[in-house]
């Protein structure tokens, strides 16, 4: 095995990888350089710096960005306008960020010479596979450490031991049994193990931190609209914003109404099934505002078509292929579809549920033509009597079917 002289870790700060930077310096005698990334976690991100200057770490290896515009902008934003959903329902709140972590990891390594990058995920879940993934994809070369797939810590009181044999602090909320394990990013927060490995048992109301409970949401809907341009929401109830800034309003709503829910039994990459509890209050809210839209400006052909592609590209994401040449085919063909995907939709919100209750877009957009569709006179418009000769033609084969099955009944 190669030498490492400087690794890029992802870094939180948390006891996780505060004792993986310490065992990176022990094990590998290397240099260690961290990366913390923003992106609307809701954390306090300083401490991270103080650790791992308190860890040996350079001042100027320390690395702590705010990364949540491109998040939104570059990741988010193309997801939703695939209306990706994994498994139908869950809206990839974790895989998303994945690439876009591994992307600056591996910038800061060319940045600082460094030889290899190194993360914190397991060796049984979903994000080592999408951390790595995104590294090999953007450095073929690059050397990965995985400690988890390494050492002998098994165990949270391993982690903690080593921890306090090396004088790292161990919060006090760490030396108990954590009763579950969270992720968050400014599109969601996901929890799962411990008193979630039960698939029967109901979610306890304290797991849940993103939304108030849709039972106690207020007893009067809130009406809100979203404007759209080529397929990105751009403004809420008509003022501009940025991406970020939108979804975090959108969060905002979304927790007073309860929205955003998804208790989920899932197929990890890796092979086994996982039960999961995801809050996704503005992205639930964002994906409704979309497809609404989208009923107006976008045409059937290309509306199915999307519609087919869409489990595949989300299953692309939830496995890290990101960075993928099939990611990238299609996410031209899903952008191609979005050009004229502009508009406004009013929806309410209201004790769980956002309900597209309207939308309208400018006449150049627009496939939707009441002259047509109306029960009224349509100006001749559409002459229904088009309609026989189309039933009939449609019908040939079901017909000539039909006869056949009564010719051998009749035998």
């Amino acid at each position: 095995m190669s030498q490492v002289s400087r690794v890029v870790l992802a870094y939180s700060g948390g006891l996780d990888t505060s004792v993986i930077l310490k065992w990176l310096q022990d094990h590998y005698g290397c240099e260690v350089v961290t990366f913390t990334a923003d992106l609307g976690q809701g954390e306090e991100l300083d401490p991270a710096r103080e650790k791992a200057l308190a860890a040996g770490v350079k001042p100027e290896h320390i690395f702590i960005e705010d990364l949540r515009e491109e998040f939104v902008r570059d990741y988010v934003y193309p997801m939703i306008r695939a209306n990706a959903l994994y498994e139908g329902l869950y809206l990839l709140g974790t895989a998303i960020a994945r690439p876009l972590i591994a992307k600056r990891q591996i910038e800061i390594a060319h940045e600082v010479g460094a030889d290899a990058v190194a993360h914190g995920a397991t060796g049984k879940g979903n994000d080592q596979v999408r951390f790595e993934l995104g590294y090999y994809g953007l450095d073929p070369d690059i050397r990965v450490i995985a400690p988890w797939r390494e050492w002998d810590l098994t165990s949270r009181t391993k982690l903690i031991e080593y921890a306090e044999a090396n004088g790292l602090s161990v919060p006090k909320d760490k030396r108990g049994e954590a009763p579950f394990s969270t992720d968050a990013n400014l599109l969601h927060t996901s929890s799962e193990g411990k008193v979630l490995e039960d698939p029967w048992e109901e979610t306890p109301d304290y797991v849940y931190s993103r939304t108030n409970d849709p039972e106690s949401a207020p007893d009067t809907p809130e009406y809100i609209t979203l404007g759209f341009g080529s397929g990105d929401a751009n403004s809420l109830n008509g003022e501009a914003m940025s991406p970020a800034t939108l979804l975090a309003k959108l969060n905002e709503l979304g927790r007073t109404h309860g929205i955003g829910r998804l208790d989920l039994v899932e197929n990890r990459f890796v092979g086994m099934k996982s039960r999961g509890m995801y809050e996704t209050p503005g992205g639930t809210i964002l994906l409704a505002a979309h497809r609404g839209i989208e009923q107006l400006t976008l045409d059937r052909g290309a509306a199915h078509l999307k519609d087919e592609l869409m489990p595949r590209y989300a299953e692309l994401i939830y496995n890290g292929f990101w960075f993928s040449p099939e990611r990238e085919m299609m996410q031209a063909a899903i952008d191609k579809s979005q050009e004229n995907v502009s508009g406004t939709v009013r929806l309410k919100l209201y004790k769980g549920r956002a309900d597209v209750v309207g939308r309208k877009t400018d006449r150049k957009f627009n496939l939707y033509s009441q002259d047509v569709v109306t029960f009224e006179e349509d100006a001749g418009r559409y002459d229904q009597r088009d309609a026989q000769g189309f039933i009939r033609l449609n019908a040939l084969r079901l017909r000539l079917l039909g006869e056949r099955n009564r010719a051998e009944t009749d035998e």
